[in-house]
C-alpha cells in the first residue's frame, strides 16, 4: 500500500496552561458586558474553555461560567438559558465568541427593567489562560505515521490541536484537517474530522473517533491497493 508522504510532515505540540488572575471582578449584567467588551481573548477563551482541561475524563456538554454565573448568582434564568446554548463549536474565533456573548446580553439588557446585584464574594472574579507550547517527539509523515501518533500523545496534545489551534490561534480549522487535506489531499478525511462536536465528548472519546476514521481510510487504501494488484 502506497501513501503519500507530507513534503512537510506533522509536528505534534503539547501545552503547559497557566490560570492568571485579571484583578476585574464584576457584580452585575452592565458591568459584565462592558467587561466582555474590553477584555483580552484570553479571558473570553479561560471562562469558556477551562472545563474541558479539568474535567477531561468525563462527559460533558461543557458549561461556560458566564452562563454559570447569570443562572445561579443573578437568578436572571432566561438570560442564563441563551447564554449556555450559544454553540461554541460554530465560531471559529475567539472574537466571534465575544461578539455574540455581547449581543445577547445586550438584547436581554434593552427589555430588562431592572438587574439583580450580586452579594458581596459572590461576584464573577475574570481570570485569564496563558498557554505555553511545547513540541513532542511524535512527528508524522503519511497517514499511518498520524494513526500511531494520535494513539499515542496525550489529551492535552489532543486539546492544543483541537481547540486552541481552531479559536485561540483563528485558523478556523484545527491543525489536523488542515494538515491532512493540505499535505496529503486527504479531503474526506479532513472533513470527517472537522465535523466532529469536540465539545460534546471527552478528548479520550474525541481520539477515538478520530482514530477510527484514520483507521477506515488506511484499511480502504489496503483493500483498493489488493485490487489494483
Amino acid at each position: 500500500m502506497n501513501l503519500k508522504k507530507a513534503e512537510h510532515p506533522f509536528r505534534f505540540m503539547t501545552l503547559m496552561s497557566l490560570t492568571q488572575p485579571t484583578g476585574i471582578k464584576v457584580r452585575d449584567l452592565p458591568e459584565l458586558l462592558n467587561q466582555l467588551k474590553a477584555v483580552p481573548g484570553s479571558v473570553i477563551y479561560y471562562h469558556t474553555h477551562h472545563f474541558l482541561k479539568q474535567h477531561q475524563y468525563l462527559s460533558p456538554e461543557p458549561p461556560n461560567d458566564f452562563a454559570y454565573w447569570v443562572t445561579n448568582v443573578l437568578r436572571e434564568e432566561s438570560l442564563g438559558e441563551q447564554l449556555a446554548s450559544i454553540d461554541t463549536v460554530r465560531f471559529s474565533s475567539i472574537r466571534a465568541i465575544r461578539e455574540k456573548l455581547v449581543a445577547v446580553i445586550q438584547d436581554y439588557l434593552a427589555l430588562a427593567r431592572t438587574t439583580r446585584t450580586a452579594s458581596e464574594g459572590d461576584e464573577l472574579y475574570l481570570m485569564k489562560s496563558i498557554s505555553f507550547i511545547f513540541p513532542t517527539a511524535y512527528e508524522a509523515g503519511d497517514i499511518s505515521d498520524f494513526l500511531m501518533c494520535v494513539r499515542k500523545v496525550s489529551i492535552l496534545s489532543l486539546y492544543h490541536h483541537i481547540f486552541e489551534a481552531r479559536l485561540r490561534l483563528e485558523k478556523g480549522v484545527n491543525d489536523f484537517s488542515a494538515w491532512l487535506e493540505g499535505e496529503l489531499g486527504e479531503k474526506e478525511l479532513a472533513q470527517a474530522i472537522a465535523g466532529l462536536d469536540p465539545y460534546s465528548q471527552t478528548l479520550e472519546a474525541l481520539r477515538n473517533r478520530i482514530r477510527g476514521f484514520v483507521e477506515r481510510r488506511l484499511q480502504d487504501a489496503a483493500q483498493e491497493a489488493a485490487r489494483a494488484s
